[in-house]
């Protein structure tokens, strides 16, 4: 198998045999700030007896984690243990997947027991008996994540929630409190919010509060700026999805340098680091590798195993494409943005528009998913008791 080796003054990755290049020094990667799994990179030798090395890479997977953090994109038990991560996710469609699984019934009958109250399945008016359990359910297995996981869990609030700010931070509140009831320090949580205007002022009312947010469902650039002034910690750009409407609209493929996605991306961490904005940028929800190859250097990257495996098979050069000291943008700082300046700009994407609302209604289908779970369980106990 051939060897990589990395140039990070300008982020090539070379063969083994090419003349030898001096490495500059590495800029200083902020961690443990993440909103899935992620493989940790190994540290490079240091101290007074460490000599001035090029660092040899076995496969582009290395490379890349030379350049960004690389995120395992998956929030199942067992793939959190295969891969060793460090941080990792949960979100309704993953929670509703997870627990779903027969071998995780016990969760479910756990998460009911628990459930103190009187059966409100039974009280009228109440149109979704079962959130306040899937609630616990989501804190439950954030719980067993942080046995496997050194780092943090991040836990979304219920879609529902997505156009109604007080509702997203009381909801926010209760989720850190569920955390709290079984000891878990606040500083292993992220609270996942929709990139709706009211999820991103929950946002600045949540980090003010000490809470740390990642920003899902963002496709717009106005999205982007909005959350970064609002302090958000990071924001998960979703690229795949991107390029599945321009895909879809046009009725062609992309190659990776002009996919909509990547491009999307790219602009956001330009202005972000152009801006001086703390806020992490990590790319998410891939098609290809081709994809990942042209976001390298981005923050963070989450991608899902079977890419990770592409990658790691991969011996092929590898550039670096983002990098905080070439970033430049001709837009200029977007401060105080206020609702009727971010619905013009974010409702002159019809991209965006549309996405966002997709992905919300995905995921409060999935969190009904898991309610209708819950009461088919709860009703079938209490044919038992009887």
């Amino acid at each position: 198998m051939a060897l990589l080796r990395s140039q990070p003054a300008t982020g090539r990755v070379l063969l083994r045999g090419d003349a030898p290049v001096i490495a500059a020094p590495r800029p200083l990667c902020v961690r443990n700030i993440s909103a899935c799994a992620y493989l940790e990179e190994k540290a490079p030798p240091s101290g007074p007896s460490a000599k001035p090395s090029q660092p040899i890479f076995h496969n582009q997977l290395e490379a890349l984690k030379s350049m960004s953090v690389v995120v395992a994109d998956t929030g199942e038990l067992e793939l959190v243990k295969k891969y060793h991560p460090h941080d990792c996710t949960t979100n309704p469609s993953l929670v509703y997947k997870a627990l779903s699984m027969p071998e995780n019934r016990h969760y479910l009958e756990k998460a009911l027991a628990q459930d103190k109250r009187s059966p409100e399945h039974a009280k009228p008016g109440v149109v979704r008996p079962y959130s306040g359990v899937a609630d616990q359910l989501s804190v439950d297995l954030g719980c067993e994540l942080l046995k496997v996981v050194p780092g943090r869990v991040s836990t979304e609030v219920d879609a529902h929630l997505s156009y109604s700010m007080q509702a997203t931070v009381d909801k926010a509140l209760r989720l850190m409190e569920l955390y709290a009831a079984h000891g878990i320090d606040p500083s292993r949580i992220y609270i996942k919010l929709a990139s709706t205007w009211e999820g991103i002022e929950a946002c600045r009312r949540l980090e003010r509060q000490g809470i740390n947010c990642n920003m899902t469902l963002l496709f717009s650039f106005a999205q982007a700026a909005a959350c970064a002034d609002a302090g958000a910690t990071l924001i998960s750009p979703f690229v795949g999805r991107i390029m599945d409407w321009y895909k879809a609209k046009e009725g062609r493929d992309f190659a990776p340098s002009e996919d909509p996605g990547v491009l999307s991306v790219r602009r956001i961490y330009n202005y972000y680091k152009a801006h001086h904005y703390k806020t992490i940028v990590m790319a998410a929800s891939f098609r290809n590798v081709g994809e990942i190859r042209e976001l390298a250097g981005c923050d963070k990257i989450t991608i899902s195993p079977n890419l990770l495996d592409e990658l790691e098979k991969s011996t092929a050069t590898l550039d670096r494409k983002l990098s905080p000291d070439r970033a430049s943008t001709d837009v200029m700082k977007l401060s105080n943005m206020h609702e009727d300046m971010f619905n013009k700009l974010h409702g002159s994407d019809q991209m965006a528009v549309e996405k966002l609302k997709q992905g919300i209604e995905l995921f409060a289908a999935d969190q009904k998913k898991l309610e209708d779970l819950l009461a088919s369980i709860a009703m079938a106990k209490v044919k038992e008791n009887h």
